[in-house]
């Protein structure tokens, strides 16, 4: 069996828990509610007109149930808004409220700080390239023939 500490999955999952983890403990210090990390990535797909729950579903990769409790939360919030969708009387698009817009720049630029003291730990070489490194094209998920 493989040593955790040598498969690159968990490595990228343990480092993810580290900057979800800072970012919240950081933003409950501010004063701000903390978010889940899928609330939290729910910032990212929102477009400015508005998404429908079930692409929002599809963009984070999850299913509606998930997308929707996600979004629910935020609706409780006051951080998003349900509109009429004016191409389907039956949907309703999602979008970010003014307040989402705060929480949201204020948890990017948390971050930047995060990624700074990140820098600080383990060298500004060593971050800028694991920025490089993660920002390179992979290409499709390969299949390969499993040993």
């Amino acid at each position: 069996m493989t040593e955790p500490a040598s498969n690159l999955p968990l490595l990228l999952a343990g480092a993810k828990r580290w900057f979800d983890d800072a970012l919240t403990a950081s933003m409950r210090a501010a004063g701000e509610q903390p978010l889940t990390s899928a609330q939290g990535q729910v910032f990212a797909f929102v477009d400015p007109e508005g998404t429908t729950v079930a692409e929002l579903a599809r963009r984070l990769g999850v299913t509606r149930q998930t997308a929707h409790q996600a979004v629910h939360g935020l609706l409780a919030l006051g951080l998003l808004e349900q509109v009429p969708d004016p191409a389907s009387a039956r949907n309703r698009l999602i979008r970010i409220t003014a307040e989402g817009a705060r929480v949201h720049r204020r948890a990017q630029a948390t971050l930047t700080v995060i990624e700074g003291a990140l820098a600080d730990r383990i060298g500004t070489e060593a971050a800028a390239a694991l920025r490089h490194a993660l920002t390179l094209p992979r290409g499709e998920p390969p299949v390969v023939e499993a040993p």
